[in-house]
């Protein structure tokens, strides 16, 4: 009996020193487990456009009974964070534009209806019109200038002019965002008398510019 005993207790000593031994290598190759979940980071960004209000343009120097022409320029700078960019119209508010009480300048009358061209003002006429430059203005419509309306009171030689209109006409777009620093363009108003006096007085014409995302 007190064999049988002995016996045992070696086999229980024996199997707990197993148990021991073998305890840390199972809790060593017993795998890890884990869990995961993800997040979405989201953000929206707004289309915004911007537009500056520049000074008048004031046409100059002043017609006389011995100066015949006179010319203005306005720069309007648009900011646009739209994928697809902008576009950038001008109207005027009444027609014709430019106005002194009763008495008014002519529209300006290219050639061809609605079709840009170089100035000239027909004898015994006396016409507002204007053109436009800037780096999204296309040349191809309004001439090639790109610093000057002209010089000395005379329009300029190589831009396009236009009679104004009461509906939108576009003078700069582009497809794409602008620059932070935005894109400017210019307004070049012009005026001749030629071989006729336009009766004196303080001459008004406000012009509308509209820029939209497009």
């Amino acid at each position: 009996m007190k064999l049988f005993m002995k016996l045992n207790f070696r086999k229980i000593i024996a199997s707990g020193l197993i148990f021991v031994l073998v305890l840390p290598f199972y809790l060593l190759v017993e795998p890890a487990y884990a869990v995961t979940d993800d997040i979405l980071v989201t953000l929206t960004v707004t289309s915004g456009i911007s537009i500056t209000s520049p000074a008048d343009c004031a046409l100059a120097p002043a017609i006389t009974i011995s100066n015949n022409k006179a010319i203005c320029g306005s720069t309007w700078n648009v900011k646009t964070n739209s994928t697809t960019g902008y576009s950038l119209s001008v109207k005027a508010q009444a027609s014709p534009a430019l106005v002194s009480g009763a008495n008014s300048f002519a529209d300006y009358t290219p050639a061809v209806a609605d079709t840009p061209e170089l100035w000239t003002v027909a004898s015994s006429a006396k016409e507002f019109g204007y053109s436009a430059y800037g780096t999204d203005t296309p040349t191809g419509t309004w001439g090639t200038s790109t610093a000057a309306c002209g010089t000395a009171g005379a329009p300029d030689v190589t831009l396009k002019y236009q009679n104004t209109k009461t509906t939108d006409r576009l003078v700069s777009t582009r497809a794409t965002t602008t620059p932070v620093a935005g894109i400017d363009t210019t307004f070049c108003g012009a005026v001749e008398q030629n071989g006729v006096y336009a009766a004196s007085g303080s001459y008004q014409a406000t012009i509308t510019a509209t820029a939209i995302t497009i």
